[in-house]
């Protein structure tokens, strides 16, 4: 990348998740959803408290965030691993994005033709993947994830990993989450989910960690981080600095961040950051500097 194309990640050190939303969005300097229909994917595979889900705080402020940046329509959009609708019910969410005026998009109502075939060509799909339209078609679409470590060959899963949640479990009478969970490229067909479509902005809540097991639950860690950026590969990059930080498990200890396949084979196809260097890890304020600089120090690491 040229200089021009450094991906800004915005930091926020904080404990409060409606300080962390607005803070992190503010500091990019960015309004991709004035005037636009906003899709939302949250992170709502379960129904499990958070970081095994998005925090319901979250999502609220995130929500009132977008209104206030002048999106015209907002709508979430989800494919859970239980039925979305009841997750979405245990976790209470339905009254709440009905009193913020935002459309449900249910992924699994979705008829055969409205999940739609993306070639395998180039990447380690046995014969590619299929892919939600909603997803393809969104005008601005928001990513918000968690911050946490994913135990079943994943390694960690931050915003590359909430995107599973855009291809069906089965369809069109293939399982492609089991191809998913069975390939020893797992990694790498994660990152190729991403190729398709391309976030607007990507909100990560890092309040709360799972530093080992995960994705439901885990070992806790306070992170006390919120961060946004526009580009996935960078922001997952400092995602796994910050789970360095930490004290995370050995897969994410002892391997350079670039060289995690999900990171690794996003950056090979284009999807954002290549290295540490094409990321400006921006602190959002003042109280956040201390944080930033050492969050930056082991990106540059590695």
């Amino acid at each position: 990348m040229e200089n021009s194309d450094i991906s800004k990640v915005a930091l926020v050190s904080t404990e409060d998740r409606k300080t962390g939303v607005a803070s992190s969005i503010q500091a990019l300097g960015i309004n991709p959803v004035k005037n636009k229909d906003v899709l939302i994917k949250p992170n709502f595979n379960t129904a499990d408290d958070t970081p095994g889900s998005t925090h319901n705080n979250t999502l609220a402020a995130l929500i009132e965030e977008v209104w206030q940046m002048g999106a015209k329509t907002v709508r979430l959009g989800e494919r859970s691993y239980p039925l979305t609708r009841e997750v979405m019910a245990q976790k209470g969410i339905i009254p709440l994005l009905e009193e913020l005026e935002v459309d449900i998009v249910d992924f699994d109502d979705l008829a055969q033709k409205d999940w739609v075939k993306v070639d395998a060509d180039g990447s380690h799909w046995r014969d590619g993947f299929r892919v939600a339209r909603p997803i393809l078609e969104s005008e601005c679409l928001i990513s918000t994830c968690c911050l946490k470590t994913h135990q079943f060959g994943g390694v960690f899963t931050l915003s590359l990993k909430n995107h599973v949640g855009v291809v069906p479990t089965t369809r069109h009478g293939y399982n492609y989450m089991s191809e998913l969970h069975s390939s020893p490229h797992q990694r790498r067909l994660i990152a190729e989910i991403n190729a398709p479509f391309k976030p607007d902005l990507v909100v990560l809540d890092g309040i709360e960690a799972f530093v080992d097991g995960g994705p439901a639950n885990g070992k806790r860690a306070d992170g006390n981080v919120f961060l946004a950026s526009p580009d996935r590969v960078a922001i997952d990059a400092v995602g796994v600095a910050i789970l360095k930080s930490l004290g995370s498990n050995a897969d994410v200890m002892n391997k350079k961040i670039f060289d995690q396949e999900q990171i690794s084979r996003a950056a090979d196809l284009g999807l954002g950051a290549s290295s540490p260097a094409d990321i400006d890890v921006i602190a959002a304020d003042e109280k956040s500097v201390e944080y930033r600089d050492r969050v930056a120090e082991i990106l540059k690491k590695g």
